[in-house]
């Protein structure tokens, strides 16, 4: 006897599969098409004047010698800006398109060319003479604070948001704690360090609009602020995504769109930008450096009674996302614990230091940091294990967050601690020769001679033998927001097409969603095969020829995007369905393997013969198309006063132990192991999947060990992947991750986002492995060398 599961056909390639992805092998071999690669036939090459000030008035600009260099075709300032002068992420556009009067960081642009070479491009800027007037920049964000009209950056004023949250009675609470404890972090300004610079190129139209091929995170995200600075309709900004090498929130602010349109809107030739590194640095925004002042009340057990917390995220000269990185700071500024009484406040403040905004975990990521710390100073001051006072503070379904808002799906945090517990430790390296009464972890002071010094702080370097070693365990929890927040309405949408090419049914995908990396296109196609059960799946390249899709940040774009690919097939699944009912006279009729199955009579038909068999009721020449909308459920902005308001769509955990070996004489620090523990609702493609959360934890490993800008006075002082230290392979240990899955009823196939939980913990987890190893505070991120050696923080 026959079940239904042999008569129904199975189509390759669906939900909770790997298949391959179809940039994949263009990648690895080079052949893919970066926005760098852009060429067309009679280009010119746009470069960018930028201040070598991070505060200066411009008294004069002279063009003239820029305009005289033979190949130059044109010089612009922002006299020649044709729409609004200013555009930005904010509620208030604040961010000039080029300095007009005075610039506000080192690297703001203020003039540029377009030449028939970039070299000629550069020179000629280079030639640009300006009159100076160079004022002290305002670097310290405390004193922004403390007097923000005195150290007013910019017209808007000092702060660009304050939001508190207030529940309880912290006074109250803290008179009644036996155990208070305190503590101040300071978190570095981390670059994105993706490896495609920012590139484009702009082509000039005959009815006087213009076509741009960038790499963005958000294309109607840039046609909403490029377009009016153009002083042009929108529908004649035309844009598609280029191929993008990587963004990690990077690109979702403007960098040359407007300047590369404006360039070539006034010479009337195709224009091509590209910044090589350095200008990058200077080129886009960066994770906001935050101050963070701490003290929680607990019982003596560790049960924690009060929280007093005081963020202060540096945003640099302009708003871009700052606002937004506030609200999660403040929302999530105490983590995935349950604590009655709470008296938060972050700031976001205006300086004249590098401009900062998105960047992977949003705000989340600084927060960590500092309550990861105190998580551990509570359970030392009780004397419990830094896992046991987790687990008596732990949310779970039901509790309320900072902000109010009651966790409505599963937040299986127990579980999730449980579960790293119980991972294996990785093996020590060979102690036998330690004297007896040495402390475990410290290996013997003499050199070893069978010791892999790959394995040992320093590597190859041979700065130790395993002598001054110490081994130590740290813990991290994350909790991430996913999806946009605060009232904001998050959408996004997609279009579908089912149709014969080559006597077989295909599907075409179409949105404007933006795949930066993340494999999106993968995920687009596996819906669409699981979807309606069809294996050929095209994903047409993302331009504005299709409604919005938001941004590829905040994790969303599975969630958003897939949703909007999955409500499109549903409607085109809905429509064939009903075709083949009419024609066949059945009306039990599903989809699968690109058959029309009837649950009594099986298989009845094929896709194409249903397509083929003539037009009835919209199935036009033998072609299915929708077009559909997602929107998640509604959020509301935080209360001005208290905080309070359910502002976020989902939530998302991941728990992180690290194991890493440190050289206390030299301050080096091995990461030996890394192990994952992290809820995704859902398990789309398990092998991205992995991906993320291995890229996600290299992003908080160099966090906490070596990625920062360092800056002086306002100015860069690194800003070039010989100084600005990422991870290598050489860096990155040995992975153990255990994915689970427990599903949000209100996401699409219960799906969670993934990509940015993992670097919001692992970055605190190492520092505390670190503290164990060395007894050391460790105060700041990245921990440094001298740090260890010596203790405290600069």
């Amino acid at each position: 006897m026959s079940t239904q599961s042999d008569v129904m056909p199975r189509t390759r390639g669906g939900v909770g599969e790997s298949p391959q992805r179809p940039d994949g092998t263009l990648k690895v071999s080079g052949e893919f098409a970066y926005a760098s690669d852009l060429w067309m036939d009679g280009m010119l090459w746009g470069a960018t004047l930028r201040s070598p000030h991070p505060r200066a008035a411009i008294r004069s600009i002279d063009i003239g010698p820029a305009l005289a260099t033979p190949g130059v075709y044109a010089v612009l300032t922002h006299e020649d800006v044709p729409g609004h002068p200013l555009y930005g992420l904010g509620a208030e556009p604040d961010q000039p398109v080029l300095a007009a009067g005075e610039v506000r960081y080192q690297g703001e642009p203020i003039a540029l060319v377009a030449a028939d070479h970039p070299e000629i491009a550069r020179r000629a800027a280079g030639r640009i003479a300006i009159d100076w007037d160079v004022r002290t920049p305002i670097v310290d964000p405390r004193a922004v604070l403390a007097d923000p009209e005195g150290h007013k950056v910019q017209p808007l004023g000092g702060i660009a948001r304050h939001q508190p949250v207030r529940v309880g009675d912290v006074d109250a609470a803290r008179a009644g704690a036996p155990v208070v404890v305190r503590g101040e972090y300071e978190v570095g300004i981390q670059d994105q360090a993706f490896l495609g610079p920012e590139s484009g190129l702009a082509v000039p139209a005959e009815d006087g609009g213009v076509d741009l091929f960038v790499s963005t995170q958000w294309l109607h995200g840039d046609l909403e602020q490029i377009a009016p600075c153009l002083g042009l309709p929108e529908d004649r900004v035309r844009m598609t995504l280029a191929g993008v090498g990587g963004a990690f929130g990077g690109r979702e602010d403007l960098s040359m769109q407007i300047h590369a349109a404006m360039l070539a809107l006034r010479t009337g030739r195709p224009v091509k930008m590209s910044y090589d590194r350095r200008e990058s640095f200077h080129g886009h925004v960066h994770r906001h450096p935050a101050l963070l002042r701490y003290e929680y009340g607990a019982t003596g057990d560790g049960r924690l009674l009060y929280a007093d917390v005081e963020i202060i995220l540096d945003g640099g000269a302009y708003t871009s996302s700052t606002a937004a990185v506030v609200g999660n700071a403040a929302s999530l500024g105490v983590g995935p614990y349950e604590i009655p009484n709470l008296r938060i406040d972050a700031y976001g403040v205006y300086t004249n230091n590098p401009p900062c905004g998105a960047m992977r975990g949003f705000g989340a990521v600084q927060a960590c940091f500092a309550y990861e710390s105190m998580m551990d100073k509570v359970a030392a001051a009780c004397g419990i294990g830094p896992l046991e006072v987790r687990r008596r503070n732990a949310v779970s379904q039901g509790s309320a967050l900072a902000n109010g808002q009651v966790i409505d799906s599963p937040a299986p945090m127990a579980a999730m601690l449980d579960r790293v517990e119980r991972v294996p430790m990785p093996p020590p390296l060979d102690t036998s020769d330690r004297p007896s009464g040495e402390a475990p972890g410290v290996w013997g002071s003499a050199p070893r001679s069978d010791v892999d010094l790959r394995d040992l702080p320093g590597g190859a370097s041979q700065t130790t033998h395993g002598e001054g070693v110490r081994r130590g365990v740290g813990y991290g929890i994350g909790i991430k927001n996913i999806c946009f927040s605060e009232g904001f309405d998050d959408l996004s949408t997609a279009r579908v097409r089912l149709e014969v090419i080559g006597g077989e049914p295909a599907v075409l995908v179409h949105t404007a969603a933006a795949e930066v990396g993340q494999g999106l296109v993968t995920i687009q196609e596996q819906i669409a095969r699981t979807e309606l059960g069809v294996e050929k799946v095209i994903v047409q390249p993302a331009d504005l020829r299709v409604g919005d899709a938001g941004s590829s940040s905040a994790s969303r774009q599975s969630y958003m995007t897939g949703g909007a690919v999955k409500a499109a097939c549903e409607a085109v699944r809905a429509r064939l369905l009903d075709l083949a009912g009419r024609h066949l006279g059945h009306r039990d009729l599903e989809l699968a393997g690109g058959k029309i199955v009837s649950r009594s009579a099986g298989v009845v038909a094929s896709i194409e013969e249903i397509l083929g068999a003539g037009t009835i009721d919209g199935a036009i020449d033998g072609v299915i198309e929708e077009t559909r909308e997602f929107h998640h459920k509604p959020t509301a902005a935080m209360d001005e006063a208290t905080g309070q308001g359910a502002s976020h769509v989902q939530l998302a955990l991941c728990v992180h132990r690290a194991v890493v070996d440190v050289d206390v004489d030299l301050g080096l620090v091995k990461v030996v192991e890394l192990a994952a523990v992290q809820d995704v609702g859902r398990i789309m493609n398990r092998q991205a999947l992995e991906g993320q959360i291995h890229g996600g934890s290299a992003q908080g490993l160099g966090l906490a060990l070596m990625e920062e800008i360092v800056v002086s006075g306002g100015k860069i002082q690194n800003p070039s992947f010989t100084d600005y230290l990422i991870p290598t392979i050489l860096d990155m240990p040995p992975m153990r991750l255990d994915i689970l899955e427990y599903p949000d009823p209100n996401a699409p196939y219960g799906l969670r986002g993934a990509g940015e939980p993992p670097t919001i913990s692992s970055a605190p987890a190492i520092v505390a492995a670190i503290r164990d190893a060395t007894g050391r505070p460790l105060t700041r991120i990245p921990v440094r060398p001298e740090h260890i050696v010596f203790g405290g923080a600069p």
